[in-house]
């Protein structure tokens, strides 16, 4: 009887001569995926929800006048039909309402309900404090100086030729 194989996270993978950019990529998306479960985890716990759907509900918190589908699907990153999904089971749910676009009879304008704010302000405070405990082993320094470093890096993809980079 063979031992099962661990499952190592695409970091754990890399063998000692990886380049640095490809580890220091792997890093970070190690690390991202790591919070995005246990973000993801405790929003279905504590909230029966999950980390699209805070993220959808967290755009039209920003917008009390609503906003068209495209907007909310560019917004999340992600694609029309997922966020059409999304929008449904959420109005089922009475967390928010369609209603055709008073200026563009082909579009669809969404927004919270007054349920949904509810809902949403109680789960960005757990968000928050979640998101605080998970960077608190870093110190106020280091929290800093890597969020000063991811935005050099973010200002280095800005201003590169790609329509892909947002």
């Amino acid at each position: 009887m063979t031992a099962p194989a661990l499952t190592l996270d695409p970091e754990s993978r890399l063998a000692g001569d990886d380049h640095e950019a490809l580890r220091l990529w792997l890093r970070l998306f190690t690390c991202t995926t790591m919070i995005e479960r246990v973000v993801d985890s405790t929003l279905r716990r504590e909230f029966a929800s999950s980390l699209p759907r805070f993220d959808l509900l967290a755009q039209l918190y920003r917008c009390p006048d609503g906003l068209r589908m495209g907007e909310l699907s560019a917004r999340i990153l992600t694609t029309g039909g997922n966020v059409t999904s999304l929008v449904a089971a959420l109005e089922r749910e009475g967390l928010v309402k369609r209603k055709t676009a008073p200026d563009d009879g082909r579009a669809t304008l969404v927004r919270l309900a007054a349920v949904g704010r509810r809902h949403f302000t109680a789960m960005a405070r757990a968000h928050e404090r979640l998101i605080a405990d998970l960077f608190d082993g870093l110190s106020v320094a280091e929290r800093r100086t890597l969020h000063a470093s991811l935005g050099t890096l973010k200002q280095r993809f800005r201003q590169r030729p790609s329509t892909d980079i947002r």
